[in-house]
């Protein structure tokens, strides 16, 4: 189906069209609702006694208006964008500063050591990487882009490039680039993510020009324009407002709540669409950049976009409402906002389950006599850190055996297929294979 959102009744009309004593009757008595309603919901409802629905809207919009917040983003036009801060965003922002940042009791899996954390963190940028693909037309299925992106192949198509294309640009974003955001590398992290990917190869890298045809937002349902975004004569200056917001600790308008920052930059360059394609990805890079960079350090272990793909409509239609209510950025604010909070449950849900399943293979090959004790604190360990390599040194040194005990047990471990041999020169490593819990609870 075709993306609807209804434009609202221009309330500068309604509010001409009222006296005094109209006004004050309907600023009284139309109250704002729990949830905040865009004109396309609030044409269903049922009015307040005494008003009319687009009376309901015109109390509703003098009562934001009067505590907007503007931000340095601006239409072509010149219209500001804002957003406000209604009770739900002050919920959601007390959820991401409670369970992204700071000293957060994680399950142990993550927190066993630097090699867990390391082993998970790049599980996630994986997931985000394939899924944020996906978001974007990619085709290449979730197991076949984890092995793309796991033994270092080389992309057999234009998705798996993608795929390919956005972890790297991930890590360029966490790696390469410190805690000021410049023109050159949000240009140089659109070339990372499109580079082999694009009819036109030179697009890579750099904006539109004015000699090109701007790249519009259409609908996946029938191909309708859903964004016609700014001039491209406009996107230089553009694009240096905002690093500037970026770069900012503070704006004319006061303090602005990190995580608010981080989302109003992702609006932003979607809203301005500079480039010939990667639009959506740069957006999403940019949003984990500036999150990480002040302090939220979970969201690096979150897919934004697995939750983005589900309903992708959604998150098209969170942009459409902003855009068709005079710039009221408070839509995406919240979608954004809800979808980090999701994100969270999911991976607190996973790691949950991760940690119960690694309890029960433990208690069950603890009662596996064939293992000896260093065997088995090896096999917790490597529940635990699944990226580890064991060598026959490293194994005699942690429990103090001769190199012989340490052969043979790595080497009965890897002949009962729960650790992978390679020949590496003269000496040999071990490392754990994918599904080391589902081989040890075969046993």
């Amino acid at each position: 189906m075709p993306l609807y959102v209804a434009p609202p009744p221009d309330h500068q009309a309604l509010f001409a069209k009222l006296d005094g004593e109209d006004l004050v009757r309907v600023f009284r008595a139309g109250e704002e609702l729990e949830e905040y309603v865009h004109w396309d919901k609030l044409r269903h409802l049922d009015p307040p006694d005494g008003i009319t629905r687009e009376e309901w809207w015109l109390a509703l919009k003098l009562r934001r208006q009067s505590s907007r917040r503007v931000i340095p983003l601006a239409s072509p036009t010149g219209m500001p964008f804002y957003y406000t801060l209604p009770d739900e965003v002050l919920r959601l922002l007390h959820f991401a500063d409670q369970r992204c940042s700071g000293e957060i009791a994680m399950p142990e899996v993550v927190t066993a050591d630097g090699h867990a954390k390391r082993h998970y963190l790049v599980n996630s940028l994986m997931e985000e990487a394939i899924r944020s693909s996906q978001l974007e037309g990619a085709t290449t299925s979730r197991r076949v882009a984890k092995e793309l992106l796991r033994t270092g192949r080389n992309p057999q198509n234009r998705s798996e490039r993608m795929i390919l294309n956005n972890y790297r640009a991930l890590r360029f974003m966490r790696d390469e680039i410190g805690e000021t955001l410049t023109p050159e590398a949000v240009l140089e992290l659109q070339r990372i993510l499109t580079e082999g990917t694009l009819d036109k190869p030179d697009a890579a890298g750099r904006l539109q020009r004015p000699d090109e045809e701007r790249i519009a937002v259409l609908d996946r349902g029938d191909g309708s324009v859903l964004h016609a975004p700014p001039p491209a004569e406009q996107l230089p200056t553009r694009l240096d407002a905002l690093c500037r917001f970026a770069n900012a600790d503070t704006d004319d308008g006061g303090f602005i709540h990190p995580a608010v920052r981080a989302i109003l930059l992702h609006f932003w360059l979607g809203y301005d669409h500079p480039f010939e394609d990667g639009n959506g990805r740069t957006a999403r890079a940019v949003f984990y950049w500036y999150m990480r960079t002040h302090g939220y350090w979970l969201v690096e272990y979150l897919s934004i976009s697995r939750i983005l793909a589900k309903a992708p409509s959604q998150y098209s239609k969170a942009f459409l409402l902003t855009e068709t209510d005079e710039g009221d950025t408070t839509y995406f604010l919240l979608y954004q906002l809800q979808v980090i909070e999701r994100a969270v449950q999911e991976l607190q849900r996973y790691l949950q389950r991760k940690v119960a399943q690694i309890r029960t293979v433990e208690r069950l090959i603890k009662g596996e006599l064939s293992f000896n004790h260093r065997q088995l604190a090896l096999l917790s360990d490597a529940l635990r850190t699944p990226d580890r390599i064991y060598t026959f040194s490293g194994h005699a040194g942690s429990h103090q055996v001769t190199h012989e005990s340490a052969r043979k047990d790595l080497t009965d471990l890897a002949n009962r297929g729960l650790l992978i041999r390679h020949r590496m020169g003269r000496e040999y490593t071990f490392v754990v294979p994918d599904d080391l819990t589902d081989r040890l609870q075969a046993l």
